[in-house]
């Protein structure tokens, strides 16, 4: 066997859990890297295209409340029913 391979198994094989916590430190840390780029791509792409299509919808929603009530009680509190006489 080549002298790098042979080294590269004893220093396996020695001390096995020291690369097993490696291992998982690495692990570990990708995790958090891939969760902070999620994270970004919530924030740059979804979050503005989530608010831009919710605020067109309100707006759609308030235009056609304002033109069947205008600018009174009813825009805000809504149509009430008429109440029977007692």
């Amino acid at each position: 066997m080549p002298k790098s391979v042979v080294s590269l198994d004893s220093s396996l094989s020695s001390d096995g859990s020291y690369d097993s916590d490696d291992e998982y430190q690495q692990a570990q840390e990708e995790w958090e890297e891939s969760l902070e780029q999620l994270a970004q791509v919530v924030s740059v792409a979804l979050l503005p295209f989530l608010g831009k299509w919710l605020g067109r919808r309100w707006s759609y929603w308030a235009y056609a409340r304002y033109v069947r009530f205008g600018l009174s009680k009813s825009f805000i509190l809504g149509e009430r029913p008429l109440s029977s006489p007692p």
